[in-house]
Order: C-alpha cells, then structure tokens, then sequence
C-alpha cells in the first residue's frame, strides 16, 4: 500500500491526506486496511522535533467496522487522517455509492423527488432529496475540477460519469479520482476530493458571535 499524499498548508487544524490503497471498502475493512496506513514523518515540520506521533483511529459510519488512521502534530494542533480511495471525504459513504447514487439521480428514470426516494425511503422525500443531491453536487463538482486538472485525458469530453468512465476505460470514475488527481488532490472537492478543516481564527469568531448575555437594543432609524 502506497503512502498518504496530499498537500499541506498552515493554518488547518484536520487534514485528510489520501491512502492509496487500491482496496474496496468491502476488503479495507476485512484486511484492516488502516493498520497499515503510516505517516513516517509531519507534513508540516518534515525536519521533525514537533513531537508528531500516531493519534487515535476514529470509526466511520459507512463502510460498518471501518477506521481511519490519524496522526497529531501537538506544535501546530493539526491531526491528520488517512483515508483510503475508496471512502469519500467528509461524507458517510463510499465513493462507489456516492457515483451510484449520482448516476441515478441523473438517469432521466423518473423525477427527482421519485428517485431519492427509492434510493432513501427510510428518511422522508425531502431527507431523501437533500441526501441524494449533496452526492449529484459533489460528482458535479468533482467531475469539472478533473477535466481542469487533466485536459489532455478528458479533452473533448463532457464532465459526466458517462463521458469519464469511457474515457478510462472503466465502470466508476470516483474511486480511481484521486490517483489521477495526484499531487493536486486537495484541488479536487470534497467528497471525491480531499478536504481540510480550518481553525476558525480569533477575529473571525468575533465577528460572527456576540457575546453571551441580552441582544443589544436596536438602533433607531
């Protein structure tokens, strides 16, 4: 199994970097798959003497049983997390039932409302619909930034799953994504990307919290 890649940039306090495995998330979770998964030193002080160590694993709701190996840099507060081709990023899925579920939503077989709530019927039409669309957004999304990345191999194609399957060769785009991304991986959105979280900063905080206690009266006009 490969290394985590990905780039890193300060100012961040999780960082998801790609495990490339090559592993369905039916095998990463029967094989382990995170006990593998190393980071050998921090991607933010590479010289070490930040006290980078291996941090706790935390459970994902989809694929059952799965983990996600973490590390912590305690000089910069930053955790980083693992996570394998096949789940996606800051969603609880796997990055096959996120295309699945986009290529339905797309397939003309109904109406939207018709579909998401075959795809979902234990949640309500409008749950259903708000699930199903965040994974046709995030395809969408994710679709446009590999052609911008890779204009050479998407050239006179379409940012559709049709288009990019048959440009690869493949029956789903989503789980190769992220090796043909590469190096530029954290350009790609999430969930097929890989996304950071930022430290919310002290000026920022201020400004969109109040502080605790009445409202202030309003003003008069």
């Amino acid at each position: 199994m490969k290394p985590a890649t990905g780039q890193v940039r300060a100012g961040l306090d999780a960082v998801q970097l790609r495990f490339g495995t090559g592993l369905t998330s039916e095998e990463y979770v029967k094989q382990k798959g995170w006990l593998s998964a190393t980071l050998k030193r921090c991607p933010l002080h590479p010289e070490g003497g930040c006290g980078f160590a291996r941090h706790t694993s935390y459970a994902r709701v989809e694929p059952p049983g799965a983990l996600i190996a973490r590390y912590y840099c305690p000089k910069a507060h930053v955790t980083f997390s693992l996570l394998p081709d096949c789940l996606a990023a800051r969603l609880s899925s796997t990055l096959a039932e996120v295309e699945e579920v986009a290529a339905a939503m797309t397939s003309g077989a109904g109406t939207q409302e018709e579909l998401a709530s075959k795809l979902r019927p234990d949640i309500g039409m409008q749950g259903a619909l708000r699930w199903a669309r965040r994974r046709v957004v995030a395809v969408t999304v994710a679709l446009v930034a590999l052609k911008g990345l890779l204009p050479d191999v998407f050239a006179e194609r379409q940012p559709t799953l049709e288009d990019f399957r048959d440009a690869l060769g493949v029956a789903q785009v989503l789980p190769c994504a992220r090796e043909l991304a590469g190096e530029q991986v954290s350009s790609v959105p999430c969930s097929v990307g890989l996304g950071h979280r930022w430290a919310p900063s002290t000026k920022h905080r201020r400004r969109f919290q109040h502080e605790t206690g009445a409202d202030p009266p309003r003003r008069s006009r």
